[in-house]
């Protein structure tokens, strides 16, 4: 089964929200994934209603106190299996370090406890390369990278790029990337500029999908839920649903 993790060292484009909602839709098509929040932030699992109290209940215990994957997992309010994040997480970087030991370790946790044999894993990555971006990336067999309809993200996109193709030199087995448009809106002929320049650049790489800019994938998280229980005939389920179909045809997600 797929490992993806949703990775983008700039914030604000979109990846706690596609890895949500393909989370949903993956569970509610019968193939339940296990989700694991990466960013210290915990934004994924204060939406999914499994908000950790403190640092022992989260990943961070995974890496500080060796406990088990399949022991920090929870479920959400909506029945997903997630391990949940806590702000001790951004303790990791200092503690841990960035050798090889440090950056395989999620790697050696998901493998060693079979966690994936069964069911695709979601991973939702910090907004900054470190050791917990790194994990995921080393952990996982896809790279989806979210990229906002602005012209500063063509910059963090074409970064994200460079720093992938470094890593593949390191990575055994290099992952499959997709990058995705989101925050589209198809009345600003930027958008359409933006979409053009990164369909020029990444080919087919770059995801037919457009998630555009929709108020209902906007309210979803305040009300703790994906956009199919906030409003499954908006715009942007529409749209997370012809990602997944698109990523499922095309073999990223199994």
């Amino acid at each position: 089964m797929a490992k993806i993790v949703v990775f983008n060292q700039k914030g604000g484009v979109g990846k706690t929200t596609t890895t949500l909602n393909l989370a949903a839709l993956l569970a509610r098509r019968g193939r339940t994934p296990l989700v694991i929040d990466l960013d210290p932030q915990a934004h994924l699992s204060a939406i999914s209603g499994v908000t950790a109290a403190e640092g022992r209940q989260s990943l961070y215990a995974f890496y500080h106190d060796t406990i088990p994957l399949a022991q920090l997992v929870r479920e959400s309010n909506t029945g997903l299996p997630i391990i949940p994040s806590h702000l001790d997480l951004s303790k990791v970087d200092t503690q841990f370090g960035k050798g090889p030991q440090a950056l395989n370790r999620l790697n050696i946790g998901i493998v060693k406890e079979n966690l994936n044999t069964t069911r695709p894993i979601l991973m939702d990555s910090c907004p900054m390369l470190g050791v917990l971006s790194l994990n995921g990336i080393f952990a996982c067999d896809r790279v989806l990278i979210p990229i906002s309809a602005d012209y500063l993200a063509i910059n963090g996109a074409l970064q994200v790029d460079k720093t992938l193709r470094a890593l593949e030199r390191v990575i055994k087995n290099p992952p499959m990337k997709r990058f995705v448009l989101t925050r589209f809106d198809s009345r600003r002929k930027m958008s359409w500029d933006i979409d053009r320049k990164l369909r020029e650049r990444f080919g087919a790489e770059m995801c037919e999908t457009r998630i555009s800019e929709n108020v209902s994938l906007a309210e979803s998280p305040a009300q703790s839920c994906d956009v199919f229980q906030h409003a499954p005939e908006s715009r942007g389920a529409s749209d997370y649903a012809a990602l997944l179909d698109e990523l499922t045809a095309a073999g990223f997600v199994n």
